[in-house]
């Protein structure tokens, strides 16, 4: 790989982690709104959508974590 398709490999890397780091950040958000939810929630329906969105974003965020390992090795 050349040093021009290499930089940009990395500054797209770069991108993935920041997009990474914010739907963390918004699955942890959603995570903490979860556990202080009141008892009375606790079975509802807003709190299985939360939970929902939980489980969602960490996917995204597992997959982000393959593509980035992926990149990693095509710039290696």
């Amino acid at each position: 790989m050349n040093n021009q398709r290499r930089k940009a490999l990395e500054e797209m890397r770069a991108k993935l982690e920041d997009i990474k780091g914010d739907i963390e950040y918004l699955r942890d958000e959603e995570q903490e709104y979860i556990d202080n939810m009141p008892e009375s929630l606790q079975s509802g329906e807003k709190h299985e959508t939360a939970e929902n969105a939980v489980t969602n974003m960490d996917e995204a965020i597992n997959g982000l974590e393959d593509i980035l390992s992926n990149v990693d090795e095509a710039t290696a």
